[in-house]
């Protein structure tokens, strides 16, 4: 039902070919008044996340205490430099994604993976809801070998949660974060310009435990 050629990863021959040049950006958060790219103050460390829609994923992690800023943006694919519109083409393989910058001093690592578990729904593949296509699908994206194993052991954990709760099997992707293409202005901090704008964002119910 939901197989189609926007939920298959392209192969590099058939991907899009980009561009050499990165889009320009405007570096200041909307809500946090931050810059939304490096460099960033001592202390600041970064996270990526992809759970469906960005818009409404990067609400959820801007509004966490401990959180510096926060910017969406494409990875995980072959296009250089893509665009929001041959994103939605399926023929670039990047996801859309939430980059986080935050204090470890005031919030951990694994707090920010338990928001991104209790947020969405990691079982669906290509898909977030009634959102389809690659650019949806769910991925934690680490930075250091400490995010990765963090990550990976979260992820069993809440296997076991999801799979007591009757679903199915964890198919987030969780690998080194690779190039990370800023998305459009008008994509930055969305839901805080167009507050009843499109969400997508909603969690399964199940708790991730201790």
């Amino acid at each position: 039902m939901f197989k189609s050629k926007k939920t298959i990863m392209p192969v590099p021959a058939d991907a899009l070919p980009g561009r050499d040049h990165a889009m320009p950006i405007f570096n200041e958060h909307f809500v946090l008044g931050h810059p939304i790219a490096p460099p960033m103050p001592q202390g600041i460390v970064q996270a990526m996340f992809g759970m469906g829609c960005f818009w409404g994923v990067e609400r959820k992690f801007w509004q966490c205490s401990g959180v510096y800023s926060t910017a969406v943006g494409y990875t995980g694919g072959v296009t250089p430099n893509t665009t929001y519109d041959e994103l939605c083409t399926g023929l670039t393989g990047h996801n859309e994604v939430v980059r986080v910058f935050f204090s470890a001093e005031d919030i951990s690592y694994q707090a920010l993976l338990r928001l991104f578990w209790e947020s969405h729904n990691p079982t669906q593949g290509m898909r977030q809801g009634n959102d389809i296509g690659t650019q949806y699908r769910s991925g934690i994206y680490t930075f250091d070998a400490e995010q990765y194993a963090l990550a990976m052991a979260s992820k069993v954990h809440y296997q076991t949660q999801l799979t007591r709760a009757g679903y199915g099997e964890i198919t987030t992707e969780i690998m080194p974060a690779g190039p990370f293409y800023y998305a459009e202005r008008y994509h930055q901090q969305y839901l805080a310009k167009e507050p009843m704008g499109y969400c997508g964002v909603g969690g399964l119910g199940v708790p991730f435990g201790e």
